[in-house]
């Protein structure tokens, strides 16, 4: 019998061209490093992330939508810093209390992607 033992990645879209603004969000607001990707996908354009154990790949789509309401929700330990953050860089967030026992948010990536932040209380 076959087991799940993680989510290893999400991937996002964005359109052709998209890799400098998802640097200038996810490495440049949200923090994350820069992964290098393996050579024989280097050609199909995107750009990985990577921050603590959550890995984001954003993956070029030619005939791009953002995901308005699919979305990766990511549990993160002391919610509050990363919202000061996000404040002290001007990034608008929608916060959420409609699930009981969690604190979280959403934002838009610079491609309309919807991102869920969220912290069990």
């Amino acid at each position: 019998m076959y087991e799940w033992e993680k989510l290893d990645h999400v991937l996002l879209a964005c359109p052709n061209g998209g890799e400098q603004q998802a640097r200038e969000f996810y490495q440049g607001i949200l923090e994350m490093e820069e992964l290098e990707k393996p050579e024989p996908l280097k050609e199909r354009g995107g750009v990985w992330f990577q921050l603590g154990e959550v890995q984001l790949h954003i993956g070029v789509e030619v005939s791009f939508s953002p995901a308005k309401k699919a979305h990766p929700a990511i549990r993160i330990k002391n919610i509050h810093l990363l919202m000061k953050m996000l404040d002290e860089k001007n990034v608008a967030y929608q916060l959420d209390a409609d699930l009981p026992g969690a604190s979280r948010f959403y934002i838009h990536d610079p491609f309309g992607n919807r991102l869920e932040f969220l912290e069990w209380l």
